[in-house]
C-alpha cells in the first residue's frame, strides 16, 4: 500500500487505536465523564489526523532525499520526536480550553500524553509497516541496492 491511500489508512488506524487508549485515562485523571473526555480526545485526534499527514507527507519528501532513505531505528526516533513535539505547540490550547483547565495543567497533560505517544508512535509505525509493508521512499533504496549488487 502506498501514496495518499497509505497516509489515511495510517492515520485513521493510529488514531482510533490511541483513543482506545487515551479516553478513559483523561476521565479518569480530570474527573469528568466519559462523554466530556471523548470530545476532549476525539478533538485531540482529529487534530492530530490533520497533523499526521501533513507531517508525514513532509517527513517522507525529506526521508526520499536523503543518500540512505531506509527508516533505521534512529530515524524512527527522529520520526517520533518530531511528530510530537509539532502536536504539542498545537494541542496544548485545545487540551486547556476543552478540559477547562490552566495552561501550565495542560502543558503537563500534554507533556504525559507526549511521553505516552512517543512510544506509542515509534512501535505503531513499526507495527504498521510490518503489516502494510514500508512506504515507497524506502524501497528505492533497497531496489538501488540490489541493482548496484547484481552490476
Amino acid at each position: 500500500m502506498q501514496g495518499k491511500k497509505r497516509k489515511v489508512v495510517q492515520a485513521i488506524s493510529y488514531e482510533l487505536v490511541a483513543l482506545l487508549f487515551i479516553t478513559p485515562v483523561v476521565a479518569w485523571v480530570f474527573e469528568r465523564g466519559l462523554a466530556g473526555s471523548g470530545l476532549v480526545t476525539l478533538a485531540l485526534s482529529l487534530l492530530a489526523m490533520g497533523w499526521n499527514m501533513l507531517f508525514n507527507t513532509l517527513f517522507e519528501a525529506w526521508e526520499a532525499r536523503q543518500a540512505n532513505p531506509q527508516r533505521t531505528f534512529r530515524r524512527r526516533v527522529l520520526h517520533a520526536m518530531g511528530f510530537e513535539l509539532g502536536l504539542m505547540s498545537l494541542s496544548v490550547p485545545l487540551i486547556a480550553f476543552g478540559l477547562g483547565i490552566h495552561w501550565w495543567e495542560a502543558l503537563l497533560a500534554d507533556f504525559s500524553l507526549v511521553i505516552f505517544f512517543l512510544f506509542y508512535a515509534l512501535f505503531f509505525q513499526w507495527c504498521f509497516d510490518l503489516i502494510f509493508g514500508l512506504p515507497a521512499s524506502t524501497l528505492r533504496a533497497a531496489h538501488d541496492s540490489l541493482a548496484k549488487s547484481v552490476a
